[in-house]
């Protein structure tokens, strides 16, 4: 599974972003998928992920109530809808497939990753 990430940008505080991840192959529907972020000097974290019907979310604390995790299966897309955004959540994000279709949160259980993008959030 390849997965190509887009949709980053740089915003003002408060402003919204919506992130695409497109996978390559349609098998990408028996996988969970997930949003990781990386910041400068910080370990990358998770930030959310969804199960394989997309039945099941789960988030990270600090972007609960802001940002919404959501997938395609007939587009073979999965998308970050980013609201309400704080200087905070600048990083780069990443798209992952997960190894099993339900939703986790820990980066081992991941093994496909996209290249990233980059949101930076200004305040």
């Amino acid at each position: 599974v390849q997965l190509q990430a887009s949709g980053g940008g740089s915003v003002q505080a408060g402003g919204s972003l919506r992130l695409s991840c497109a996978a390559s192959r349609r098998t990408f529907t028996n996988n969970g998928m997930g949003w990781f972020r990386q910041a400068p000097g910080k370990e990358r974290e998770f930030v959310a992920g969804i199960s394989w019907n997309g039945g099941s979310t789960t988030y990270k604390d600090s972007v609960k109530g802001r940002f919404t995790i959501s997938r395609d299966n007939a587009k073979n897309m999965v998308y970050l809808q980013m609201n309400s955004l704080k200087s905070e959540d600048t990083a780069v994000y990443y798209c992952a497939a997960g190894r099993t279709a339900a939703v986790v949160s820990q980066e081992a259980l991941y093994n496909y990753w996209g290249q990233g993008t980059q949101v930076t959030v200004s305040s």
